[in-house]
């Protein structure tokens, strides 16, 4: 076989893009509630046979979340038994029967447009097949793009995945306006019960309708991303963990030539020269700093922005908050693309940090609003402060850090474990968003709730920059090799 003197910067950018499309999906599915929920919430409290609390609202609303949990604590299974490719196109056929299910819950079981306990169940296990997709996705496309991208370009190509998610949700913001377009969101009272119901001048199309259009529109991107997957080469570090290395230089050289494409597979089958190892065979610091990495990235309550960006800013009293959401989705890219642009110079453990502490300044700023009165501006600015250092630092780089800082021998298992925290904390934080932020107490009202919730992710911020500067090493320059060779020696130097 003939293999390029030369690599192909244009291959690599090709499999990569599309390996990206499976981020932009996970963006899209995210934070696609976050246009739909109030709609959603008001047909759901149209249902006869049961009450549509607060609570359920809150797990209905991250129920994806729970498919995130089972596809990521799955995704080691999936990668090492049908490999990085494979496992992608899993995800993309989860994602189109999910965008589809629950457009239209009630297919073949359901009357259509009749809300019910049962409907609300079915409901939430398409958005839960969905989250599989997501939890797959969220795992694999970091640990593919890293696998075949070279070292000293991985942290800009691992961060484009993230920027992807953070465009995915940009994208659904401008769906979710265009969709929504004349109409409004339902209006939606508390009464003295503490009941919610549904203002009879509410917009009957955006509670019957709007919401499954939203849903739906995910089919669309879906159906191409699961189609182009099946084009794009496997992992050539997983081909050479199954014994495949003749195929494995030949991506290898591909991307790098096949000089460099040859040192590249010796360096692989040096480390995965003991295909037996078990999770713990390098220690359990660098399983504990990777399931912190994840904790911390949700602990933060990002999420809870993301969303219920509408809401949030609805509560603020200042003009439309579905432009104020899409103008934060366009805040977020230009931020992500900051940490894409410097990743490779400053490396992860700074941005990590500056992130952290610029998160912590937003978030108390907007629980600092709700004690003191200031001009509605000030927490719109807090927000987009919190959001902004969030997406230069935590959203991206923590998914450089998973997908670059385990041993080649255990990162499909410690990955999946990784990620599974952190769509467990992501369920956390989402559920418990809304019943945080809605508590009342004295004189402050429902300010107590805003202070509180927002008071509390300032306070987490601070601890997640104090265990990056302390525990986590910087992976900027070196190999996946290189990690294993550092948590060896680690292991050996106790």
């Amino acid at each position: 076989m003939e293999y390029p003197e030369k690599g192909s910067k244009m291959y690599l950018f090709s499999i990569v893009l599309v390996a990206v499309l499976g981020g932009l999906l996970f963006g899209y599915d995210t934070a696609v509630i976050s246009g739909a929920e109030k709609g959603l919430q008001a047909f759901f409290l149209g249902a006869k046979d049961f009450v549509y609390t607060d609570v359920i609202h809150g797990i209905t609303s991250s129920s994806a979340l729970l498919g995130c949990i089972i596809g990521s604590a799955l995704s080691g299974f999936f990668a090492q038994r049908l490999g990085r490719k494979r496992s992608l196109a899993v995800a993309g056929v989860f994602f189109f029967l999910s965008a589809l299910g629950s457009y239209y819950p009630e297919f073949l079981f359901f009357e259509h447009g009749k809300p019910s306990y049962s409907l609300l169940w079915m409901f939430n296990f398409y958005r839960i097949l969905g989250g599989v997709g997501v939890g797959l996705a969220s795992a694999i496309c970091p640990m593919y793009i890293a696998e075949v991208a070279p070292s000293n370009i991985r942290g800009t190509l691992v961060s484009w995945n993230q920027f992807a998610i953070i465009f995915g949700q940009l994208v659904v913001y401008f769906v979710n306006f265009m969709i929504l377009g004349e109409h409004t969101n339902p209006i939606i009272e508390k009464t003295a019960q503490n009941l919610y119901i549904v203002l009879p001048e509410s917009d009957a199309w955006t509670i019957m309708t709007g919401w499954r259009y939203m849903f739906g529109s995910e089919a669309f991107v879906a159906g191409i991303f699961t189609i182009l997957v099946c084009f794009v080469p496997e992992s050539p570090r997983y081909l050479a963990l199954v014994g495949k290395d003749k195929t494995a230089l030949s991506v290898l050289a591909r991307i790098n030539g096949i000089a460099k494409a040859r040192e590249i597979l010796d360096d692989i089958k040096a480390t995965v020269e003991v295909k037996s190892e078990r999770l713990f065979s390098f220690g359990i610091m660098v399983i504990f700093v990777g399931i912190m990495l994840s904790v911390f990235q949700q602990a933060v309550g990002i999420n809870a922005v993301l969303y219920y960006a509408p809401r949030i800013f609805d509560s603020m009293n200042m003009g439309n908050p579905m432009v104020q959401t899409v103008i934060m989705g366009i805040v977020n890219i230009a931020f992500t693309l900051v940490a894409v642009f410097t990743v490779e110079k400053l490396g992860r453990k700074p941005l990590l940090i500056w992130g952290s502490l610029g998160m912590a300044v937003g978030a108390l700023g907007v629980a600092l609003s709700n004690i003191i009165t200031v001009p509605p501006i000030i927490p719109v600015i807090s927000i987009m402060v919190y959001s902004a250092s969030f997406m230069f630092s935590w959203g991206p780089i923590c998914w450089v850090l998973i997908a670059e800082i385990f041993p080649n021998t255990i990162r499909g298992a410690a990955v999946a474990i990784a990620v599974a925290f952190q769509w467990i904390f992501n369920f956390i934080v989402s559920s418990t968003f809304v019943p945080m932020y809605n508590m009342s107490l004295g004189d402050m009202g429902d300010k107590f709730g805003h202070m509180f919730a927002y008071g509390l992710y300032g306070i987490i911020c601070v601890v997640a920059a104090l265990f990056v500067w302390k525990l986590v090493p910087e992976t900027k320059g070196k190999t996946l090799e290189d990690m294993t060779k550092l948590w060896k020696n680690r292991r050996n130097n106790r």
